[in-house]
């Protein structure tokens, strides 16, 4: 695959990165936002299946792998400035977040305060054998 023209479109920020933002494909709700390289950005191309750089891990990281909720992409879109990705998926098991929830954004600032609004729909113990962790 032809990498250099379309990859050099992206505008990465000092580390090599680019925003990358997961939005369900059917309901348009924002999953979740991690970070991309060149090389996650050009696997998730070639393979369909959402990649992403974890930071945490400094690694390369393909969505699910440790968990089975893989993203299958049926679209990506650069935004005007070239440094925002969205990735339009479809998210498998319905979990996006290491919290065992939907999504990311779980919480809704309400009456001063972040308050969770989504249930867990499956305990992040069962799904990685251990707590999230942050």
């Amino acid at each position: 695959m032809e990498t250099a023209s379309w990859l050099d479109a992206v505008r990465w920020d000092d580390k090599g990165l680019v925003t990358a933002i997961a939005q369900d494909a059917a309901t348009q709700r924002v999953l979740m936002v991690a970070w991309m390289d060149r090389q996650a950005l050009a696997l998730t191309a070639e393979t369909g299946v959402a990649h992403y750089y974890s930071r945490s891990r400094g690694r390369l990281w393909k969505k699910g792998e440790e968990s089975g909720h893989l993203q299958t992409v049926s679209e990506m879109r650069l935004d005007c400035d070239g440094d925002v990705i969205v990735l339009q998926i479809t998210q498998a098991g319905g979990i996006a977040c290491h919290t065992g929830r939907e999504s990311c954004f779980y919480r809704v600032w309400r009456d001063g305060a972040w308050q969770v609004t989504d249930p867990v729909r499956k305990d992040p113990a069962e799904i990685y054998g251990h707590g999230p962790s942050a």
